[in-house]
This record gives structure tokens, C-alpha cells and sequence, in this order.
């Protein structure tokens, strides 16, 4: 029996040696509970890292598509209006067309000095609310502005 024994004590030394010679190492069979949480660690890290990545893009790009309607949008229109109107005190209103259909201005002129200076005063409403959304001064030169006493007035 002694010899039986050894015989196979040899016979699975060299099967073992045969094994682990080819390829130089030993080689495990499967991964580790410990590798497998750290892969699954660094897997939702990136993914939560990318999803923040997305939301804040998104965030972003739907601040960039549509402003707040402020008087200065409405300034531009109104001095159009002033450029070619040879009158010191005109009022009006318009709105912003479709761009921003639930908004509209209204704009009064005055003379501000007699040098064809002319203030005028800028409110933007919103539909459904009683309180403007903005309002604004602005001085335009028009020295082709009438005077209240009928003619352009000479320096």
C-alpha cells in the first residue's frame, strides 16, 4: 500500500506541476467578493457623476433658450418710433409679437429740456398681473422735436 500511496501522491505532483507550469502561475478561478464591490463602487460613481454632468447641461441650456422680457427689449422699439416722429410728447403701446406673446409696453414722451432732449418713460406689463414687470427712463436727442411753442427750437 505504501507504494500505491506514493504512486499517487507522485501522480498528483505532476498533474499540479503540469497545471500551474504552463502558464507560470496559478490562476484564480473566479473574482473576489472584495473586487467585485469595488468594481461596482467605481461603476455608480461614474454613472451618478455622469448624470449630474447631464443634469447640470440641461439646466443650462433651458436658462439659454428664453430670457426675462426687461424694458430695454421695448427701449430699442420705442426709439424706432421716436427716430422718425417729429413730436415732443407722444405716448403709445406694442408688443413683443410672438416672441413673447403675454407680454406688452407702454411708453410716454415728455420734453425734457428745451435742447430737443426728450424723456421717455417705459412700462412693461404681463397679462394677468397688476404690477409691470419693469420700468424704465430713458433720454433720446431728437433735435427735430417740436417745441411746445410750435417750432424747432435755435441755439
Amino acid at each position: 500500500m505504501r507504494i500505491i500511496v506514493a504512486a499517487s501522491s507522485a501522480a498528483n505532483r505532476r498533474v499540479n506541476y503540469v497545471a500551474s507550469s504552463s502558464f507560470g502561475f496559478r490562476t484564480p478561478r473566479a473574482f473576489t467578493l472584495i473586487e467585485v464591490m469595488i468594481a461596482c463602487g467605481i461603476f455608480f460613481m461614474a454613472t451618478f457623476a455622469i448624470l449630474a454632468l447631464v443634469s447640470t447641461t440641461l439646466r443650462n441650456a433651458r436658462a439659454l433658450q428664453r430670457g426675462e422680457v426687461d424694458a430695454g427689449m421695448a427701449a430699442a422699439q420705442v426709439y424706432q418710433t421716436l427716430k422718425t416722429n417729429r413730436q415732443a410728447e407722444v405716448s403709445g403701446s406694442g408688443n413683443f409679437g410672438e416672441a413673447y406673446p403675454d407680454y406688452s409696453y407702454e411708453f410716454a414722451t415728455q420734453q425734457y429740456a428745451s435742447n430737443g432732449l426728450l424723456q421717455v418713460d417705459i412700462v412693461v406689463n404681463r397679462r394677468g398681473l397688476r404690477k409691470p414687470v419693469d420700468i424704465l427712463s430713458i433720454w433720446v436727442y431728437n433735435p427735430d422735436a417740436k417745441s411746445g411753442l410750435g417750432g424747432p427750437m435755435f441755439r
